[in-house]
């Protein structure tokens, strides 16, 4: 019975258990505290505290979908992940498969592609802030082909800067992943495809698309949680979703539901909604992006 439950391996699951507690702490226990407080009229009280938190089942739910500002907010993070996650599956697998190539200088240019994902956010925004703002460098080199009012506080264009924003910032992550998969196609292919007359784009649509599928997958699927967990560039580069909420999040709606406003049992619901939307995404581009027939 014993080695039924522990395995062939036992040391192995000796090992992996830290981690299994890691997530059981850090992940599962906040989910399964966050389903039942969408199903209770849950308010915070004072450390130690007994207080009624009586059960009203779908009310949070019926109170979450009938609030335009949360259907709004899945619109805007909808538009992101349109321009998000394709842009950084092409310039990120175009600019590894340039990498790939370069023979001098190799390293320079990946440490180059990574510093912006490992610089603080913080300090980042800064930049776009003034790249971006009414008087800035774009803004400037654009003339009167800049759009008014300008793009962060433009309610058709502060998502889709953001999405930009974000695909420049995580690029590099990507460009690594990519870069990853590159080392185990043969070369043997390209050669062969070099041979029967192809060229450098025959060669990339032949061979390296179809053969860092996988990655593909694994960057799409990081692309999507990524973005359906945005809070802080919407937070600080447009003042916490503005203009009128065009650039509000999920995420940035339950902060301001669940710790502004003070209804954790409705900012609750909002994440659960949230999670079944990022599974039934993820769901789907595991079937077509990963090429699963059932």
């Amino acid at each position: 019975m014993l080695r039924r439950i522990l395995g062939s391996q036992p040391l192995g699951l000796i090992f992996a258990a830290p981690y299994l507690i890691f997530i059981g702490v850090v992940f599962a226990y906040p989910i399964v505290f966050a389903v039942w407080m969408s199903f209770h009229d849950y308010f915070f009280a004072a450390p130690g505290a007994v207080v009624d938190r009586p059960f009203v089942g779908f009310d949070n739910y019926i109170a979450v979908l009938s609030d335009p500002d949360v259907w709004r907010s899945f619109g805007n993070v909808g538009i992101f992940l349109i321009i998000n996650v394709p842009l950084t599956v092409a310039l990120s697998m175009l600019l590894a498969t340039a990498l790939d190539r370069v023979a001098r200088a190799k390293t320079f240019f990946r440490v180059a592609y990574y510093v912006p994902y490992v610089t603080a956010s913080v300090a980042v925004v800064a930049v776009w802030l003034f790249l971006f703002s009414g008087n800035g460098l774009v803004n400037t080199i654009l003339g009167p082909l800049a759009p008014e009012p300008s793009w962060l506080i433009n309610s058709a264009l502060a998502m889709p800067t953001i999405a930009l924003f974000v695909t420049w910032k995580g690029l590099g992550f990507y460009i690594l992943l990519y870069l990853a998969a590159l080392q185990n196609v043969p070369r043997e292919l390209y050669e062969s495809v070099s041979m029967d007359g192809g060229g450098r784009i025959r060669q990339f649509f032949s061979v390296t698309v179809p053969s860092v599928r996988p990655a593909t997958l694994l960057v799409v699927l990081l692309a999507t949680i990524t973005g359906a967990n945005l809070f802080t560039e919407p937070y600080l580069l447009t003042g916490g979703g503005g203009p009128n909420g065009a650039s509000t999040s999920p995420v940035l709606l339950i902060y301001q539901r669940g710790i502004e406003q003070g209804n954790p049992d409705i900012a609750a619901a909002i994440g659960v909604i949230l999670i079944i939307f990022v599974l039934i995404i993820a769901a789907l581009q595991r079937r077509f992006v990963g090429g699963e027939d059932r």
